[in-house]
């Protein structure tokens, strides 16, 4: 009917639907905190003026995006950060990985971290440090995991099937190898072979293949006790590459191994330990959370 208002799922330029429009404006002004102007985001992702400033203001209304207090700039709101945590806190995630991870860099020395798997990405949702003084490795948190050249993306992508390894890699990516460490597999025929390693030593290992002077070492962690239960995500330990010789990769590995049974252990409880300290658990979930 003339003159009603268009729904979120019509067609905006470019023949996507205004809500996938919206959805990319938010990923643009994610990645660029600094903010961007409305001809910033047209050019970037080819939509009209008119049409960015129409989906700008929906945003505004709804407390997603404001202008920034010194240009005319457009950017993000706390309000995606805070549904964002609200989300995390619920999962119930640091409740029972944190001591988890607490434990592991405070034996090891070292920078712990677990990422979860969330469809065919792994995402870093949580870490800690355990090196208190000289260098130190210390990358954000809240991110996608690269996944060719790390090693929880080499151990996690061990345990699917080599086409689909091979074509998560491809999608997210792979062409890119110029971007990481010297070391980094820059083949398909590389990642296959990489792979094939990975599954027979039973630990994923990077050596100079995300940065420069960085090592880690990664393990798979599952969503139950149960050897068939579906992968939950990865432990690992990573650091300068002088502190990571061989017989000690081997001792990380066998940490991890033995954090990883633990965590599987109590993941299926993570949802009901919310909020609760130790001293209100079961005498047999205290100690390990």
């Amino acid at each position: 009917m003339a003159g009603t208002r268009k729904s979120v799922g019509d067609k905006t330029a470019g023949g996507k639907s205004a809500a996938r429009r919206t959805l990319d404006i938010l990923d643009l002004l994610a990645a660029n905190p600094g903010g961007l102007s409305i001809t910033d985001i047209g050019d970037r992702l080819k939509l009209p003026k008119s049409a960015v400033h129409r989906l700008l203001a929906m945003l505004i209304e709804k407390g997603f995006v404001q202008q920034a207090a010194t240009s005319a700039d457009y950017e993000l709101t706390m309000k995606l950060g805070l549904m964002g945590l609200r989300q995390f806190a619920g999962l119930g995630i640091s409740d029972v990985a944190q001591p988890i991870l607490d434990k592991l860099a405070r034996d090891s020395g070292e920078l712990a971290r677990l990422t979860i798997v969330d469809n065919e990405r792994l995402i870093w949702v949580a870490k800690a440090q355990g090196a208190r003084y000289g260098l130190r490795y210390d990358p954000d948190t809240g991110f996608l995991a690269a996944l060719h050249p790390t090693a929880v993306g080499a151990i996690w992508l061990s345990t699917l099937p080599e086409k689909d390894a091979v074509r998560i890699v491809t999608a997210a990516g792979f062409p890119r190898a110029a971007l990481f460490g010297p070391n980094v597999v820059r083949t398909v025929d590389a990642l296959k072979a990489k792979l094939r390693e990975t599954r027979t030593r039973g630990y994923g290992l990077a050596l100079e293949e995300a940065e420069l002077g960085t090592a880690a070492v990664a393990v798979t962690f599952r969503v139950s006790p149960q050897a068939e239960a579906p992968v939950a995500g990865t432990l690992s330990l990573a650091g300068p590459i002088s502190r990571f010789p061989a017989e000690r990769r081997a001792e990380f590995a066998r940490t991890l191994a033995a954090a990883a049974h633990e965590l599987s252990a109590i993941w299926p409880l993570r949802a009901g330990l919310v909020g609760r300290s130790p001293a209100a658990l079961p005498p047999e979930l205290a100690n390990a959370v």
